[in-house]
């Protein structure tokens, strides 16, 4: 019975080594885990079929590993390669040595990266018969070369039986507690760490500054002249941090999704997953967390209309990461009514009724702000000559004339909501001098000018959300803001 998958592919002539040098793929010489990649594309593409990959894995990893194979399509030139790896390869390739890549992914995957790098002899992986990993990579290794008739380059507890056979051990990015078993080796040659994960890794992964955008909890709180009331504030400090929690796990889970499209982009490529610095198995098992510290803290200590919100931000979430956001106009839509979901979120908390004016005013500012947004990647990929549909996106360059009428007028109808807004019944209750709060449209009109005005100079290379955080002008003009509406009260 064949128990393995080998494909000897040489690639030059060479001068027959005495030693080959192997090399593991997952976790080693890639930043990943081709299993996992396969994972998370298989259930971008057939989200519904998410359960599949569960069923397929009862009959056995390679099983799993060979209908993963035949389901998705990874593009292995976009993978995050060591290039300490690849270096040491290249060194060992200098001294005329046979290089090896021995992988527990699946023969079709292994060979594509062969391929694509170009610089192996030869290729062990798994087949449909025998998952090569651990004892069974071991075996073979010995069959093929003997007891101490190779080096092997690896990362894993799997790999330590696999060292105890070889001539000399290259520990790479060693697993956590892997370094520490490796010192009982007397063969240990080399450990390298190059991909040290750290904790400003997952700060960027949870998208801490992101959580700014939750502040539109306490709006409807400001607008109720509620703001001094410390149990509504306290209130609103638990949804804060509910909903904060809840947005960094469809963060995390929106990277594991969006993998292949953050590696093509310019930017998104260094994200900590798409790197490879963090790995995609600690992804899947932070943002469970994340949603189930959201959800029993929102049960337990907020009214349940706030959880019910949650639920419903958490829903069109990901009905946004998996379909949504690749159908243009629902995806800028289902942006401005994620933002409008915060301000419900609030009114919820606090047990305030929200006003119509400030829903259509959500609805339309946001909505110009996702124009942005959009209007900024399209706008990025025609500079990188890009003049098909972007990567992910329902949208072509030809579309930018379009996009920033239809932002400008969503951002000016904004203007005019507010204008509205000042002479409704209920605010000539609120405010003392409602006739002040005419002070803001303009400020306001000249703010989404300049916002689209430097958009269409190719100036705004971050969310505009982020943007308005970080820039000066809008900080200040944010502050003259808050001040009208304090005097009009």
């Amino acid at each position: 019975m064949k128990v393995f998958q080998r494909e000897t592919r040489p690639l030059k002539q060479q001068k027959a080594p005495s030693r080959p040098f192997v090399v593991d793929l997952d976790g080693t010489l890639l930043r990943s885990d081709l299993l996992f990649e396969c994972v998370m594309a298989f259930v971008r593409r057939q989200p519904w079929r998410w359960i599949q990959p569960l069923v397929w894995l009862c009959r056995g990893k390679a099983f799993l590993k060979e209908q993963l194979a035949k389901a998705t399509v990874i593009d292995v030139t976009l993978l995050p390669y060591d290039p300490d790896v690849l270096a040491m390869i290249e060194a060992q390739r200098k001294e005329g040595r046979k290089i090896v890549l021995a992988t527990a992914s699946h023969h079709s995957l292994a060979l594509r990266v062969a391929e694509h790098l170009k610089v192996f002899d030869d290729v062990l992986a798994t087949s449909l018969e025998c998952n090569l990993s651990g004892t069974h990579k071991r075996d073979l290794l010995v069959t093929l070369y003997g007891e101490r008739g190779f080096d092997y380059v690896g990362n894993a507890f799997e790999d330590l039986s696999i060292w105890r056979a070889a001539e000399r051990a290259y520990v790479v990015n060693p697993m956590p507690g892997v370094e520490h078993a490796t010192k009982r080796l007397i063969n240990v040659e080399q450990v390298v760490c190059t991909g040290a994960t750290n904790f400003r890794d997952w700060y960027k992964a949870f998208r801490i500054h992101q959580w700014a955008k939750n502040t539109l909890i306490f709006v409807p709180l400001l607008a109720a002249h509620q703001f001094g009331n410390p149990f509504l504030l306290w209130h609103g400090v638990l949804a804060f941090v509910f909903f904060g929690l809840c947005a960094s796990g469809v963060y995390v889970l929106n990277d594991l999704l969006d993998l292949e499209d953050d590696r093509r982009h310019p930017r998104k490529r260094n994200r900590p997953f798409a790197s490879g610095r963090l790995s995609i198995k600690s992804g899947l098992m932070a943002f469970p967390c994340l949603l189930l510290g959201a959800f029993l803290g929102a049960w337990w200590c907020l009214p349940w209309p706030f959880v019910t919100v949650l639920a419903t931000y958490y829903v069109l979430t990901l009905v946004y990461s998996l379909a949504l956001k690749r159908v243009m106009a629902l995806d800028v839509i289902a942006l401005a009514l994620l933002y409008t979901l915060r301000i419900i979120a609030g009114g919820a908390a606090f047990e305030l009724e929200l006003t119509v004016w400030m829903l259509a005013f959500s609805m339309f500012m946001f909505l110009s702000l996702a124009l942005v947004k959009r209007y900024a990647e399209l706008q990025a990929a025609l500079c990188c000559g890009v003049t098909g549909k972007t990567g992910g996106r329902d949208y072509y360059p030809s579309d930018l004339a379009m996009l920033s009428s239809l932002g400008a007028a969503s951002g000016y109808l904004a203007v005019m909501v507010l204008a509205l807004y000042i002479h409704d019944s209920t605010t000539v209750a609120l405010y003392s001098h409602p006739q002040l709060i005419w002070l803001a449209c303009p400020l306001l009109l000249f703010w989404i000018t300049r916002v689209w005005m430097l958009t269409h100079r190719g100036k705004m290379n971050d969310d505009p959300v982020v943007f308005a955080l970080r820039d000066r002008l809008s900080l200040v003009m944010g502050a003259m803001f808050g001040l009208i509406f304090w005097l009009a009260a």
